[in-house]
C-alpha cells in the first residue's frame, strides 16, 4: 500500500495536546504570578465552577472571535480576573510552546523524499505557520517547508469532522482522496475523513515528545 499525500493532525499527532494544568502553569507565569501546585490548583477549581459549554461547541475552533468569546465567558464566569484571564488565553493560543514529537523531522523528511504530499489539518484558531517554520528540517530549511497545504479551521469556516475541512486540504493537493492517508490522534474527528473515500490511520493521542508512534505512517504511506 501508499498513498501520494498524507494529511496530518495537529495537536495530540505532531505536538501533545497541552493539558489544563500545564496552560494554568504558563498563564500565571505569564501574568507574573507564583505557579506552585497551590496556585494551580486553586485556579483550576475556579475554572470548574465556570461556564464552558460554548468552548466545548464542535466549531469553537471554526472562527477566531467566537473562539476568543467562548473562552472570555468561561474565564468571566469562574471569577478570574482581566489580567490572569488575558495570560491564560494568550498561553491556550500560544502553539509555538508545543514541542513537536521528536520523530516529526524524520517523518516529513522521509514522506517528502519520497515524493508524497504533505498536508496539516488542524481544529486551531490560530496560523501553525510560524510555529513549523521555526523548527529546522532534516534536509536544510524549516518544516514548514515540507508542508504542500495548510486545512486550518478557522481558515476553513468548518472544524473536524465537517467534511469541508477535508475538503479543503483535497482541493489543495489536487489528488484523489482514495490516494490519500489522514493522521490523527481522535476517531470521531479525524476517522471522518473516510466519509471522502481517504483511508484514515488513528493513533493513540501523544502525551509527550519522545513517544516514537509516526514510523506507523511511514509504514502505510511508502511504497516497498
Amino acid at each position: 500500500m501508499s498513498f501520494r499525500a498524507v494529511l496530518l493532525d495537529y495537536r495530540g499527532t505532531l505536538v501533545p495536546a497541552p493539558t489544563y494544568p500545564e496552560l494554568v502553569a504558563r498563564g500565571l507565569v505569564h501574568a507574573g504570578r507564583a505557579a506552585g501546585s497551590a496556585e494551580v490548583d486553586a485556579v483550576l477549581r475556579m475554572l470548574r465552577a465556570g461556564d464552558r459549554s460554548a468552548v466545548g461547541a464542535p466549531d469553537v475552533d471554526a472562527d477566531q472571535d467566537r473562539h476568543r468569546a467562548a473562552y472570555e465567558h468561561w474565564f468571566a464566569t469562574s471569577g478570574l480576573d482581566a489580567e490572569l484571564a488575558a495570560a491564560l488565553y494568550a498561553a491556550e493560543s500560544d502553539v509555538a510552546a508545543a514541542p513537536f514529537a521528536h520523530d516529526v523531522g524524520a517523518t516529513l523528511g522521509a514522506l517528502t523524499g519520497a515524493g508524497v504530499a504533505i498536508g496539516v489539518v488542524s481544529d486551531i484558531h490560530v496560523d501553525l505557520r510560524p510555529a513549523f517554520a521555526a523548527h529546522a528540517s532534516p534536509g536544510g530549511g524549516s518544516l514548514a517547508d515540507l508542508v504542500d497545504v495548510w486545512a486550518l479551521s478557522y481558515e476553513v469556516g468548518a472544524a473536524k469532522p465537517d467534511p469541508r475541512i477535508f475538503a479543503a486540504a483535497l482541493d489543495g493537493l489536487g489528488v484523489p482522496a482514495s490516494d490519500v492517508l489522514m493522521v490523527g490522534d481522535r476517531g470521531a474527528w479525524d476517522g471522518a475523513a473516510a466519509e471522502l473515500g481517504m483511508t484514515a490511520l488513528v493513533l493513540p493521542p501523544l502525551r509527550a515528545p519522545d513517544q516514537l508512534r509516526l514510523h506507523r505512517v511511514l509504514d502505510l504511506a511508502l511504497p516497498r
